[in-house]
């Protein structure tokens, strides 16, 4: 069975994405699970590979045929796309650099798309950089479904023992509140449940937070957003048979999730999904967009402009990202 082809999309050139892409490539048993291509820039990747130390080899191809050219030792191919300036200063905001992340992601997409690559895996960027450049998203998820013509996706974090699916990510929290709703809610626990039931999970357990303290404690709190919003998706998902509680207090569930009882956990919001997930494993947390028309997984972790081009950055979560590429990634002949 052939590895599975996985495109790396460098991120911000201006961030550690090129540092931990050297990194992660230099490690033995990635390449024994995974073909890695990465879309980005060869001269940053050479620059970076110079900052760490690596003695790896950056080649560059051509995405039309270079694919099909078999791996070589102690070589990263790139799909260089020639946009970065080589004076480019790491640790600073760029809009060139916000540009580049961008047609990084674009390329990436039309790859997965054709079928070239089993699964994307992304390194950061940053939504700043990507503003000043003109590309109007929040993040990574929403730029991913608006390149494929996804109407709805959701994040996924995935920690050492603990998985939280998002209802709602990148809005303020009154808007997600106001956003929430049961259609949305069963959604969401619906993309969760079959990733899970894909990666070999056959009946996952799913437990649903709550939006209010103690989850509202039946109306004593909030004004029945529980009730309203949360309780009827539930109910339909309880309907088809899957194992799904809620809404619960998320004070004690995350706790009851890392404790084994639970295999997902549905957040409400940003802030009460990815605080747990950060506690647990920053270095080795994993982003997952669900609902897309491929796979995408990605650090969880932002660009680190304040260690980018010192060589210190930590590869861990890019090489547990890859690794979740692969398990979910659909098997090549």
């Amino acid at each position: 069975m052939k590895l599975p082809i996985i495109a790396i999309t460098m991120g911000d050139a201006a961030g550690v994405g090129p540092e931990i892409i050297m990194k992660a490539l230099a490690r033995p048993e990635v390449h024994a699970r995974l073909r890695p291509v990465v879309v980005g820039d060869a001269r940053r990747l050479e620059a970076a590979g110079r900052l760490v130390g690596s003695t790896l080899r950056v080649r560059r191809i051509d995405d039309s045929n270079g694919i099909a050219v078999p791996p070589e030792p102690d070589t990263v191919d790139c799909i260089d796309l020639g946009l970065i300036p080589e004076d480019l200063p790491f640790g600073k905001l760029s809009a060139i650099a916000g540009e580049g992340a961008f047609r990084f992601i674009e390329r990436a997409v039309k790859l997965a798309s054709a079928g070239q690559v089993s699964a994307i895996c992304t390194a950061p960027l940053n939504k700043e950089a990507l503003h000043a450049a003109g590309r109007k998203y929040p993040g990574h998820t929403e730029l991913l479904a608006e390149l494929t013509g996804t109407k709805e996706v959701s994040m996924l974090l995935m920690a050492p023992k603990l998985r939280v699916i998002h209802v709602t990510t990148h809005i303020g929290l009154l808007d997600a509140v106001e956003r929430i709703e049961p259609g949305l809610v069963e959604r969401t626990i619906a993309r969760g449940r079959e990733l899970l039931v894909r990666a070999g999970i056959a009946d996952p357990r799913i437990a649903v937070c709550g939006i209010n303290p103690h989850a509202g404690e039946h109306g004593l709190f909030g004004r029945g957003e529980e009730e309203a919003k949360i309780e009827p998706a539930v109910a339909a998902c309880q309907a088809r048979g899957w194992a799904v509680e809620g809404p619960l207090p998320a004070d004690t569930l995350f706790y009851r999730a890392t404790r084994g009882d639970f295999d997902l956990v549905v957040a409400m919001y940003h802030d009460q999904g990815h605080g747990p997930v950060k506690v647990l494993g920053l270095e080795a947390g994993v982003n997952v967009t669900v609902g897309l028309p491929f796979v995408r997984t990605s650090v969880d972790h932002g660009t680190a402009f304040d260690i980018a081009g010192t060589g210190r950055a930590d590869d861990q979560s890019l090489v547990e990202a890859l690794m979740q590429a692969v398990e979910l990634a659909p098997r090549q002949s």
